[in-house]
């Protein structure tokens, strides 16, 4: 069991404390689906079942899955799942996601959550080094975070210590929350267009930002996009901000915008 626990990089957490911290970091309400990735031994399962409408717990590890029936049996509103998180349809209603996960299918779990329609929100529990990065926390912007900032916002929770897991990893935790906008800060009908841009951005085509977004659109335009978002010339593509990048895109997106486009230069 220890080779398969380190194989799925599964690290349990224990303490009342910690476990309901996380619970009042995701919001949730008497009425709401969570679905749970990586239920492990179902010590977070019971305290969401005490707290929501139901709860849909995948555990990929057939031993641990097979324990769960019966660890859960007191909680009539949960479902186990014997399966890959991954490969599983969202639900067709609104639903939240919380789940302290396997650290080493964070982004793949992240991504899921992404792309799923109805989700509302996630909360999940991941390497402090992870939701520092995909905050903002450490002043630089990822490419992941840049892209669907907006639709959804990133928030840093609670550190959460080495200690209150089982096997002890080697570094802290933290809670990441991604919640799902009610409208998106761009019209979905552009949302296309500002991945594409923000893309063309993280190429890393001459060192800076802005002799990136040059190789696609005219160079007086982009300067005048980085000017009406603050951004220096020579700024690195990940010291800019998400809300900076909304401002780059607005002034970039319109009429005569790229280099092949109507009007020429």
């Amino acid at each position: 069991m220890a080779s398969r626990r380190k194989t799925l990089s599964q690290n349990f957490l224990h303490g009342t404390a910690v476990l309901g911290q996380i619970v009042r970091t995701a919001e949730l309400g008497p009425a709401d689906l969570v679905v749970e990735p990586g239920a492990g031994e179902g010590t977070l399962t019971r305290l969401l079942a005490r707290t929501v409408r139901q709860v849909i717990a995948y555990e990929l590890d057939p031993a641990l899955a097979a324990r769960l029936p019966q660890r859960l049996r007191p909680a009539r509103n949960v479902t186990v799942v014997a399966g890959d998180f991954l490969h599983a349809e969202p639900p067709g209603a609104p639903f939240a996601v919380v789940g302290n996960i396997p650290f080493a299918r964070t982004t793949d779990i992240v991504r899921w959550c992404l792309s799923a329609p109805d989700l509302t929100s996630a909360t999940l529990v991941t390497q402090l080094e992870y939701a520092r990065k995909r905050t903002g926390d450490f002043g630089t912007w990822p490419l992941l975070t840049v892209q669907s900032w907006p639709e959804h916002t990133w928030q840093l929770g609670p550190r959460i210590r080495r200690h209150h897991f089982t096997p002890v990893p080697r570094t802290d935790s933290a809670v990441l929350r991604v919640t799902r906008r009610p409208a998106p800060l761009v019209p979905r009908r552009d949302l296309p267009a500002y991945r594409a841009l923000v893309a063309q951005g993280f190429t890393g085509t001459g060192g800076s930002l802005r002799a990136s977004l040059a190789r696609h659109h005219r160079s007086a335009r982009v300067r005048e996009a980085l000017r009406a978002a603050g951004v220096a010339e020579d700024t690195l593509v990940g010291r800019v901000s998400p809300r900076q990048w909304l401002t780059i895109f607005r002034r970039l997106h319109g009429p005569h915008r790229s280099r092949g486009g109507r009007g020429g230069r």
